[in-house]
């Protein structure tokens, strides 16, 4: 029973975290008001697609272990990834962004992961 629920909530996440990838190679200035710290209309558009492509790349590396690997590699995975983030939530904070997208958006993420490596564990 809750080796679906692990595996669904991984599938989501790596899913959810290609989309968001997809969304600043496509649509960078509204993706990266998402985020929680907007970008300067006068700033270097390669920097939101170097984070597009990040997250695209997280994302397909968890789709390739859940694929591959055992629940505890996609364990591992979650847990390391979870690092984004944690980095994502300082980030905001670092440059202005509000508390509430800081903890309520990039935190709060980071909490998810972890409970899917929790669960993906127990597995």
């Amino acid at each position: 029973m809750l080796t679906p629920i692990a595996y669904g909530l991984a599938v989501f996440l790596v899913v959810f975290i290609i989309v968001i990838g997809a969304r600043f190679l496509v649509s960078p200035r509204v993706a990266a008001a998402g985020f929680g710290v907007p970008a300067k209309p006068d700033g270097d558009a390669a920097y939101l697609d170097v984070k597009g492509l990040r997250d695209i790349t997280s994302g397909v590396i968890g789709l390739a272990l859940i694929l591959f690997a055992d629940a505890d590699a996609v364990g591992w995975y979650m847990l390391a990834v979870s690092l984004t983030p944690f980095g994502d939530t300082l980030i905001v904070l670092r440059h202005g962004g509000t508390r509430a997208a800081a903890f309520g958006i990039h935190f709060a993420t980071a909490v998810i992961v972890w409970i899917s490596a929790a669960l993906l564990f127990a597995a």
